[in-house]
């Protein structure tokens, strides 16, 4: 597993491990000696993942305390432009957002600690979103900031969204109970 350096020093992108042959691909998705190996640490609780059309933003979401988690997600089918927002307070990027192009392809995985939100934009048809959280989902936990109050250039100027996505605060409403404490 290579480790690629992001905008933020607590959020990883993981280059994992791909085995190529006549047959196909083989992708090992998470090795905890490995991400122990990398300085990570996380006892994943919940799987899942999502498919998605072109042009669909799913974000910005994250879990508030005492239910917030630690993400690690990654694509099996098609190509993502996953961003990631910086919501700690007293962190000299708080509100600013990075993005990084997530495919079956590049098999990349991005690891995004506590404190931050995260969202993305499908590039192609049938995208597949794996997702592994520490944390199970916690709907009165459940929050997220409107898309496109952070100033993230997503590409698209009418993506499709889901009513809740839709219905998110701007991130100048939001009061984040997460505190940046160094990296």
């Amino acid at each position: 597993m290579n480790i690629i350096d992001t905008f933020f020093g607590a959020v990883r992108c993981l280059e994992m491990p791909r085995f190529d042959d006549r047959r196909g691909s083989f992708i090992k998705c998470y090795n905890e000696s490995e991400f122990r190996r990398c300085g990570m640490e996380a006892s994943f609780r919940e799987s899942y993942f999502s498919i998605s059309e072109k042009n669909v933003i799913r974000g910005m979401h994250f879990q508030i305390p005492p239910a917030d988690h630690e993400k690690l997600v990654s694509v099996s089918f098609g190509a993502v432009r996953d961003v990631v927002l910086d919501i700690r307070k007293g962190s000299p990027t708080f509100g600013k957002a990075a993005g990084i192009i997530l495919s079956a392809e590049n098999n990349y995985a991005l690891f995004i600690p506590r404190g931050f939100a995260h969202g993305f934009l499908s590039l192609e048809d049938h995208t597949i979103m794996n997702y592994l959280v520490t944390c199970g989902h916690s709907p009165e936990h459940d929050k997220g900031i409107l898309w496109n109050s952070f100033g993230c250039d997503w590409g698209v100027s009418d993506p499709l969204l889901s009513e809740r996505d839709r219905a998110l605060i701007p991130l100048d409403e939001f009061n984040s109970p997460f505190i940046y404490h160094g990296e």
